[in-house]
């Protein structure tokens, strides 16, 4: 069962980043780009922006049976990067006042989060996961215990209602209790901030980050999918589920209402850049609604390890400075945005292979493409 922590995991929580400076992007940044297919990764894609400098790479196929090469404007799914649109979101609402940060989620939802419980956990508590509530994902799929595709097979076209999988959460034995910390990053939280949009602007969530978060930043290429098939230019996603999946299987063509306001966005690695550069620059939210996003407590993630998290960002300290971003995962692709805490750094990549054994080369070379790309400096 404790493998079941790791699925969504990404490599926010494990970044070992030197020392550097980051007054410009390095020339050779595809070359190490260029090292993360050639150690396994099938497809990988990136942007890096350094004030007005901008670099956009690729390396690999986007389909392994044709050998199409994957590229740098490509569409993809990101996973748990959709927590910083649904967090916005709210804190958008709590600046109309239909939201109070503090207020228990059984003002708004007492039959979903029901008794003393849905007394106790607050909307804050949902967006930083220090709710308590358990991962619903061991229910939803439960061939994971075993390590085993069939549930990821048998899922690929349900349709969950949100309100089933949140009762699995809720229902399952609790992660701790409310507010007490370290936290238990569960998606759980997500789907419940998902149903409080709703409920206090009548609206499905999907329609709600996408008219005041997605619009509101200027994104063109990010969207809430509306079929279990990506829509534009994008990769396949090959699942290895820790090498139980061996060849990986492609699951590009999935449902993706098993995570919908947790998990389900699909986007661009530009998009993401200039989401998060307009979020930290004080473009989306009021400067007070940032300054609460980023009040971090510390919280376990799904591969185990201590994050610091806010609400809906993660916080990552290196030698070169303070980043804000998120990571994410879901069946077959993995994506990774940061930026410095004053706007001039920036990295989003995006992966076409997901949950791999542990591969010593293929790790080694991620974390060296990222500490290039947000710490190295021009090379002359």
């Amino acid at each position: 069962m404790s493998k079941i922590k790791l699925i969504a995991c990404g490599t926010v929580a494990a970044l070992g980043l030197g020392a550097g400076s980051a007054a410009a992007l390095p020339s050779d940044l595809q070359s190490t780009l260029d090292a993360v297919h050639s150690a396994g990764m099938p497809g990988v894609f990136a942007e890096v922006r350094d004030g007005k400098a901008v670099w956009r790479g690729a390396s690999g196929v986007a389909d392994l049976a044709t050998g199409r090469p994957v590229a740098a404007d490509m569409r993809h799914r990101v996973g748990s990067i959709t927590k910083t649109f649904t967090a916005v979101a709210v804190l958008l609402q709590v600046e109309k006042g239909r939201v109070r940060l503090d207020a228990p989620i059984a003002d708004y939802l007492p039959r979903l989060v029901p008794g003393e419980r849905g007394r106790k956990i607050t909307v804050r508590m949902l967006i930083n996961h220090t709710s308590g509530l358990a991962e619903y994902l061991p229910v939803a799929f439960p061939s994971l215990a075993e390590m085993s595709p069939k549930s990821l097979d048998d899922n690929r076209f349900r349709r969950f209602r949100a309100t089933e999988l949140i009762a699995m959460g809720v229902n399952a034995p609790p992660a701790g209790e409310p507010g007490s910390t370290p936290g238990t990053y569960s998606n759980t939280n997500y789907l419940l901030l998902g149903q409080l949009l709703e409920k206090v602007t009548g609206r499905p969530a999907e329609e709600v980050i996408t008219r005041t978060v997605i619009e509101r930043a200027g994104l063109r290429n990010t969207e809430f999918p509306d079929s279990p098939r990506v829509q534009g230019p994008h990769s396949r996603m090959y699942e290895s589920l820790f090498g139980t999946i061996d060849p990986p299987r492609d699951y590009s063509v999935y449902d993706m209402s098993w995570v919908s306001t947790g998990a389900a966005l699909v986007t661009t690695m530009a998009d993401l850049n200039r989401f998060y550069a307009r979020l930290l620059s004080g473009k989306i939210v009021s400067a007070a609604s940032l300054e609460q996003m980023q009040r971090t407590v510390p919280v376990i993630s799904l591969e185990g390890k201590p994050i610091d998290y806010g609400l809906g960002l993660h916080k990552v300290t290196t030698s070169c400075g303070t980043f804000w971003g998120h990571d994410g995962s879901v069946w077959g692709a993995q994506a990774l945005s940061l930026t410095r805490a004053d706007g001039g750094r920036q990295l989003s990549y995006a992966l076409n292979l997901a949950h791999w054994t542990k591969l010593d080369r293929l790790d080694a070379a991620l974390e060296s493409f990222t500490r290039k790309a947000l710490c190295a400096e021009r090379t002359r």
